[in-house]
This record gives C-alpha cells, sequence and structure tokens, in this order.
C-alpha cells in the first residue's frame, strides 16, 4: 500500500482503478524494406483502423457534447480519407522506407506548410494533421493511446495535469476521480471538478510515477490523501466513508426548497458558478438562487474558432430561460493566464496571469468584444441578465467597456431588436488597485463581485497554479478580510450590492465571516449549495457581527481559521 500527499480541490471519496493518461512514446526507426506490397497493407491496415477509431469517438462526442464539438473528428476523418496525402506517403514506401518513417515525412511536410500559412485557419489545419498522424503511427506500431472519450468502466484518471477543456469533456458515468502532479485549489480544471462533483487530488508530485494502469486507487478529495493498492481494512475504511458522505448529501435535500436566509432572519443569495449552459442543471438541481458567475470562456475553448454570435446568443438565451427570471450574472470572456485560445495565436508572455488578458485583451481586439456584447444584449430580453466586466484594474478600463457596451445596445435598439431596460453592469474586483477604490468603482458599476481566487493572488504574489507556492493561498488572511470588508462597505455607502464568486464563499471557515460582513450573495461550485444555506441557516448574523473586530485584528490566516472554528461555528 502507498499513500500519496496532493491538495484537496473536490469533495468525496472515489475508489476505482487508474486510468493514466500519459503519452506514450510513439518513437521508431527508418528501415530499408523490400516487400513494398505489404507495407502498404500495413499502411491501409492502420488507416481503416483509424478510421473506425475515430468514428467511434465521433459517434460518442456527438452524444456527449453536440454537433460542433464533434466537429473536429469529421474534420479528422476528412483529412484521413484525402487520397492526395495517402498517395504522397504511399509513394514513400515505394522508395524502399517503412510505413513509419513515409507517414512522419509526409505529415511533417503538410504540418510546415500550413503553419507557414498567415490564415489562422489554415494554421489551425495543421493540428489536425498532427493529430490524426499521431494516431496512424501509433498504429502502425501497435500501441494504444489514452482516451478517455471512450471510457466504458468506472476510473480514478491520473495525469500529469489536466486542463480545463479536458475536464470538462469527461464523463461523470465513468471517471469517479481525479488525481494529478500538478495544480492547485483554484486551478480552471479544479473548478470544473468542483462543478462536476468529481472527487480530486492536485499537486501530488509523483501521481504519474508511483501510479501504474489499472492499479486500484482510492482518492480522498477532503484530506488530498490517494492511496494506492489499499489493504482491505482501509478500503473497508473508505467504503464506510464513502457511504457516510452520500448519506450526509441526502440530508441536505429539505434544504433545496427553503430560503437563503439566516436564523436571524437575514436574507442573501447562494447562487452558482458555471462554466457551460448544460452546467445550469446542477444550480437548479440544488436549489440555486440564481447564476453568480457564468465564465463564458469556456464557449470559446476546445474548439478551432471564435464563436459567432448567433452560438454565442444561443448559449446564453438558454442559459436565462432556464433560470426563470432568477438573477444571471455572465461574465463576459475572461481568457488569458492558464486559460489559452491557440487560434487566437497570441505571444508567449512570461507572466501571463499579469499580462494581456480578460478585459485588456477584449479592449484592445474589439471586434472580438463587441461579439459577444451584442449576442449577449439579444438575450437579455429571456431573463434577468446582469452582466459582468473581469480584470478590472482602474476606473478608465470599467468605462470603456461600458461605453462599447452602450455602442451595441443603441445600435441594436435602433435596427429594431429589443433589448432589456433593467440589466445591470458590473464588475469583478479581482485585482488590489480595484479593492482599494472600491468606494470609486461603486459610484459607476451596478454591483461588485469579488473574484477571491485571483485578488488572493495578486495581494500575495503568489502564482495560484504553482504548487510550490500553493501555502500561500490564504483566503483567511487579514489582508484579505480587509480587503473584502473595504469593498462591501464601499458599495453599500454606495447603495450597490456585492456578490463573491471566487472558491472563498462556499469555504465552511469563510462562510460566517461573509455574513457578518454584510456580503449580499454568495456564488460557488453548485455542489456546495446546499452545505452552504444549511450553514447559513444555523448562524445569527447579529451574533457574529460583534466578532468581527476582533477577527480583523488578528495576524494570522491561521489565528483566523482557529478563532472561527472553536468559537463562531
Amino acid at each position: 500500500m502507498l499513500e500519496i500527499n496532493g491538495i484537496a480541490v473536490s469533495n468525496g471519496i472515489a475508489i476505482a482503478n487508474a486510468y493514466c493518461l500519459v503519452e506514450p512514446t510513439l518513437s521508431f526507426e527508418k528501415v530499408e524494406i523490400s516487400e513494398i506490397d505489404a507495407e502498404i497493407e500495413r499502411l491501409k491496415d492502420a488507416v481503416a483502423k483509424t478510421k473506425l477509431e475515430l468514428e467511434v469517438i465521433h459517434e460518442s462526442a456527438m452524444l456527449k457534447f453536440g454537433e460542433e464539438k464533434a466537429g473536429i473528428f469529421s474534420a479528422h476523418l476528412l483529412l484521413l480519407e484525402d487520397p492526395e496525402m495517402f498517395s504522397a506517403i504511399v509513394g514513400k514506401i515505394k522508395q524502399q522506407v517503412n510505413a513509419e518513417f513515409a507517414l512522419d515525412e509526409v505529415s511533417t511536410m503538410y504540418i510546415n506548410l500550413f503553419e507557414s500559412m498567415e490564415s489562422d485557419y489554415m494554421k489551425e489545419r495543421a493540428a489536425d494533421i498532427r493529430d490524426v498522424a499521431k494516431r496512424l503511427l501509433a498504429h502502425l506500431l501497435h500501441i494504444e493511446l489514452p482516451d478517455y472519450s471512450r471510457l466504458s468502466t468506472e476510473v480514478i484518471i491520473v495525469a500529469e495535469d489536466l486542463t480545463p477543456s479536458m475536464t470538462a469533456q469527461l464523463d461523470k458515468q465513468y471517471v469517479k476521480g481525479i488525481v494529478t502532479n500538478i495544480g492547485g485549489r483554484t486551478s480552471h480544471s479544479a473548478i470544473l471538478a468542483r462543478s462536476m462533483e468529481i472527487p480530486a487530488v492536485v499537486g501530488t508530485k509523483t501521481a504519474t510515477k508511483n501510479i501504474k494502469h489499472g492499479t486500484s486507487v482510492i482518492v480522498d478529495g477532503k484530506s488530498g490523501k490517494v492511496i494506492v493498492d489499499a489493504t482491505e481494512e482501509v478500503k473497508e475504511f473508505y467504503l464506510t466513508a464513502q457511504k457516510d458522505f452520500e448519506q450526509e448529501g441526502q440530508l441536505l435535500h429539505p434544504y433545496i426548497s427553503l430560503p437563503s436566509v439566516s436564523a436571524d432572519g437575514h436574507h442573501v443569495k447562494i447562487v452558482g458558478n458555471i462554466g457551460t449552459p448544460e452546467d445550469i442543471e446542477a444550480i437548479v438541481t440544488n436549489g440555486g438562487d440564481g447564476v453568480g458567475l457564468f465564465r463564458t470562456e469556456f464557449l470559446y475553448m476546445d474548439r478551432q474558432e471564435l464563436p459567432n454570435e448567433e452560438e454565442q446568443f444561443t448559449a446564453y438565451k438558454k442559459v436565462l430561460e432556464k433560470m426563470e427570471g432568477k438573477p444571471t450574472v455572465i461574465r463576459t470572456l475572461d481568457i488569458g493566464g492558464d486559460k489559452e485560445l491557440p487560434y487566437l495565436n497570441l505571444a508567449n508572455e512570461m507572466n501571463p496571469f499579469l499580462g494581456y488578458r480578460a478585459i485588456r485583451l477584449c479592449l484592445d481586439q474589439q471586434h472580438i468584444f463587441r461579439n459577444q456584447l451584442r449576442s449577449l444584449l439579444r438575450a437579455s430580453v429571456y431573463g434577468n441578465l446582469k452582466i459582468m466586466f473581469p480584470m478590472i484594474a482602474t476606473l478608465d478600463e470599467f468605462r470603456e467597456a461600458k461605453k462599447l457596451l452602450l455602442e451595441e445596445q443603441q445600435k441594436l435598439i435602433d435596427n429594431g431588436i429589443p433589448v432589456s431596460e433593467k440589466m445591470e453592469i458590473g464588475m469583478m474586483v479581482e485585482t488590489p488597485s480595484a479593492a482599494i477604490i472600491a468606494d470609486l468603482f461603486a459610484k459607476e458599476a451596478d454591483f461588485l463581485s469579488i473574484g477571491t481566487n485571483d485578488l488572493i493572488q495578486y495581494t500575495f504574489a503568489a502564482d495560484r497554479m504553482n504548487e510550490r507556492v500553493s501555502y500561500l493561498y490564504q483566503p483567511y488572511h487579514p489582508a484579505i478580510l480587509r480587503l473584502v470588508k473595504m469593498v462591501i462597505d464601499a458599495a453599500h455607502c454606495n447603495g450597490k450590492w456585492v456578490g463573491m464568486c471566487g472558491e472563498m464563499a462556499g469555504d465552511e471557515v469563510a462562510i460566517p465571516i461573509l455574513l457578518a460582513l454584510g456580503l449580499d450573495e454568495f456564488s460557488m461550485s453548485a455542489s456546495s449549495i446546499l452545505s452552504a444555506r444549511s450553514r447559513i441557516a444555523r448562524l445569527s448574523k447579529e451574533k457574529l457581527m460583534p466578532h468581527m473586530e476582533s477577527i480583523l485584528s488578528l495576524t494570522t490566516a491561521k489565528e483566523v481559521e482557529e478563532y472561527v472554528k472553536n468559537i463562531l461555528i
């Protein structure tokens, strides 16, 4: 038995065999062959197997994600059937070289050709050729590539890391847990794992080295432990813990239909964070009071070109209609940092989290921004839409973003296209500069939403994706609590409401503090809504408030945590 420790990022217990997402080495040597016809047959056989594989993956993707996301595999099938490329590979084989070498020579030539073109669309074809060639090569070498899109048994995914788009495609029916070498609590793959209620432990450093494919694994998403080849005694312990966790969830069911109100009658809103329109079901199922954050960047990811206005309009309309008039905060495009769009061909940056991202990119590339704003405005009549700008650092940025929004709104009105008259325009407070001048922002924004994941990162100058400095992710630190209080007080003084859409909003230690400080809206993963509602129902805001002076005078996060656990809950 082996115990590996990491960072617990998504609660729950998972027990299954490991599915290691480790890319195999597809190495080969150039070989001179004499049986040319036999080598061409090897190539044909690899093509046939690849075609069958792609057809199965395409069908699976269609069922899970719809025609749009499955389109990439349609493109791969067309490439596979390209007679010109096939003939070029056969031509190389006729020069008495092995199929692997011939495939590599031809595919590399095509990849270099497409990558040298100016068109972004044509450059993306190079990635398609690379993917198809890799599948063909794997079949020629009789090596199986990892492919979780075709899972048919329950597994624990073990990987170096999972990109946000990879995590979004996981099938909960079969993926019961996630373990990665790198990552932190606020990485987007961790956030998505929580929203999908998949137990996850990240930042283990050695998982892929110490866990073999098919090995029995236990993931403890609360303690951050990963148990490999557990003894029967340990396995029985975790099976019992798994049942207890499920029973605790059932005890929360009565809170689905109850209002979000404290023991002394103070009403708040407990809402959910989503990444796709499909995520809305979890908020509805858990009785959420609305959507506090729709991360629209996931509409732009895992594809080869920007979504058009109609695609976005359809997605936003779907979410607004499903919320049936409940408040729905949609954040404009927040790309950059750990969320990349390869088809934009943005330059590499030494510090991407401090660079060209979010509102900075949108104000610079206005065609992208205006397209999204139009689709949001058109959808606004279908529900209670609130538009929120991310990564605002200065008043100039907020004013410019709002100006562009109002310009697009007027254009739609002039063309007879209806737009909601009650739409609120707000911003995220995730930079220290925004928190410090929150009083100025509150005069011009309709609401403020505190994004604690980035606010903590920027306040402590600690990359939240770097597990080596993960100890500096300290939501209870007095520096963070004082900034939060500053924002809430500034907003309330100007008659504006304040939400929080960072992970801190659903944290059991933070909730009493945030309630006492006067936070109006708590936005979190849908899976946390009921536990947060039950916790607030047992707390009295009036009794908590006198403790705030003592808490804000403490010197460390550990002192704050101990104070809350020993005195407030």
